[in-house]
């Protein structure tokens, strides 16, 4: 199999929040793909004395350990065991009940030689190529159908919608979020390759519109996923005016993971 990695901060200054791994067990029959996307707290307290690349790097090395060694747990499960695990870590020095506790998104894939596994919590986006070329997505899209009122602060968003019925879910401190993700298998066989990427690379398709999610795949097949990752930071600098970013930071971290299978 072929993978490529690329992990871009938003800003250079600032750690990435982003999280990215591909782990192969030693059997060589299959692998596992992790990618999160850290949510940036508000500058004001938000309970803990951990940053979020710090809860990004602790769930995310779980999950890679959890998804090899316990090949038989369903995704969910492996997200809520790590989830609790992480909280674990830091329970005793931090308010893990505050809503912007740390906090990301995630997508966790997990292959064998007969099927496919995948599990999708909050904005980032994972992408399956048929082999005959076609391209699906899976998405958890309940961020992008919320009422646009409901995020119009922090503190809005905060008290109404994030981890809240009828709003959207991430992966923070409580392991029963596990159960809100999309998931699904697919048969090995209907899988050629795979691509997950953070909302800071979605943006290619869902900010600047440079094509659909089939146009991307493509892309990233032809150019690599490192190509995707500079022509949306050329893209931002472009938007001078930002008709299309809008409120939204210039650049944010940017992760994409390229599987062949």
């Amino acid at each position: 199999m072929r993978t490529e990695l690329v992990s871009e901060p938003g800003d250079p200054t600032r750690p990435n929040e982003d999280f990215a791994t591909v782990a192969l067990p030693a059997g060589g029959q299959g692998g596992t793909l992790v990618l999160l996307d850290g949510v940036t707290p508000p500058p004001t307290d938000y309970g803990c004395r951990h940053s979020v690349a710090w809860f990004s790097s602790r769930l995310g090395g779980t999950l890679a350990e959890l998804s090899v060694s316990q090949r038989d747990s369903p995704l969910p499960d492996v997200l809520s065991q790590a989830i609790s695990r992480t909280a674990e870590a830091h329970t005793q020095t931090c308010d893990l009940s505050h809503p912007r506790t740390p906090q990301a998104t995630v997508v966790l894939v997990r292959w064998s030689a007969a099927a496919v596994e995948y599990l999708v919590l909050s904005d980032s986006a994972l992408l399956f190529e048929a082999p005959d070329g076609s391209v699906t997505a899976v998405l958890d899209d309940r961020l992008s159908r919320l009422p646009r009122a409901s995020l119009a602060t922090a503190a809005i968003a905060d008290s109404t919608v994030r981890n809240k019925e009828g709003g959207f879910w991430t992966a923070a401190a409580d392991p029963s979020v596990a159960v809100r993700a999309v998931t699904g298998t697919v048969p090995r066989e209907k899988v050629r390759a795979l691509a997950a990427l953070t909302d800071g690379a979605t943006r290619w398709v869902e900010r600047f519109r440079e094509g659909d999610w089939g146009d991307c795949f493509t892309f990233m097949r032809k150019e690599g996923a490192g190509a995707l990752v500079e022509r949306v930071r050329e893209l931002e600098r472009a938007d001078v005016g930002r008709r299309l970013l809008g409120r939204s930071k210039t650049h944010d971290d940017a992760s994409v993971v390229f599987a062949e299978l």
